[in-house]
C-alpha cells in the first residue's frame, strides 16, 4: 500500500490493481495504468457507471468516444458488474461499475502522438463523415503546418501550390474511409 497522490507517484512493479478512485481521476488513471510498464496481469476497477459503459462502448453504441478506442487499442476491457448508490453510505449522486482492464501485449506498433491527434479530429464530431472532419479550416491549417515542417525535417521540397485538402481526400478515397463515420468504425477501420 503506498499512501499518496496516485497520479503523482511512480508506480512500483505489480501484477494485479483493484481499486475504488476518485471518480474525477478516472481517465488519468486509467491511461497512467495502460502506460505502465511493465505491463501488469489485471486491473478490477469501480468507476461512474457512465464513464465505465464509455470504456467498454463498441462501434454504432451511442457512448462510443475517444475513450472507448484509445483504451481498446491498448486493452480488453470487460464489465463485471454494477454497483448501485445504495451500496454506500452515505448514497453518491451517480451509480458505479466494476471493469476489467487487461493490456494487450505486444501493443500495437503505431505512433501514439500521431494516433491521438487522428482519433482528436475524427471524433471532434463524431457523426461527421470522416471527409467532412478533416475539410474544417483549423484541420485544414495544422495538417500543412505540420505537412511543412515533415518535408522541412526530412529535406524534402514543398510544392509551390500545395492542396493539403485534395491530397487528404485521395488518402481517404483510397482506402474507402472518406463516407465513414468514426461513430461506427472499429478498431480495424482506424488501423
Amino acid at each position: 500500500i503506498i499512501v499518496g497522490d496516485v497520479l503523482k507517484t511512480d508506480l512500483p512493479y505489480f501484477d494485479v490493481c483493484v481499486a475504488n478512485l476518485p471518480y474525477q481521476i478516472s481517465s488519468p488513471f486509467v491511461f497512467k495504468l495502460l502506460l505502465h510498464r511493465p505491463l501488469f496481469r489485471c486491473a478490477v476497477l469501480m468507476f461512474q457507471r457512465e464513464f465505465a459503459l464509455r470504456l467498454v462502448a463498441k462501434p454504432g453504441d451511442k457512448l462510443y468516444c475517444r475513450l472507448s478506442i484509445n483504451t481498446q487499442l491498448l486493452a480488453k476491457i470487460d464489465h463485471l458488474i454494477k454497483v448501485g448508490k445504495n451500496n454506500f453510505r452515505p448514497p453518491p449522486k451517480v451509480e458505479s461499475s466494476v471493469v476489467r482492464i487487461e493490456p494487450i501485449n505486444p501493443i500495437p506498433p503505431i505512433n501514439f502522438k500521431e494516433w491521438d491527434g487522428l482519433i482528436r479530429i475524427v471524433f471532434s464530431r463524431k457523426n461527421r463523415t470522416l471527409s467532412a472532419s478533416f475539410k474544417t479550416h483549423g484541420v485544414q491549417a495544422m495538417l500543412e503546418k505540420n505537412y511543412r515542417i515533415h518535408c522541412s525535417i526530412h529535406d524534402q521540397t514543398i510544392e509551390e501550390d500545395i492542396n493539403i485538402a485534395g491530397k487528404v481526400d485521395n488518402i481517404l478515397k483510397s482506402v474507402k474511409a472518406d463516407t465513414k463515420r468514426a461513430r461506427s468504425m472499429d478498431m480495424d477501420d482506424f488501423l
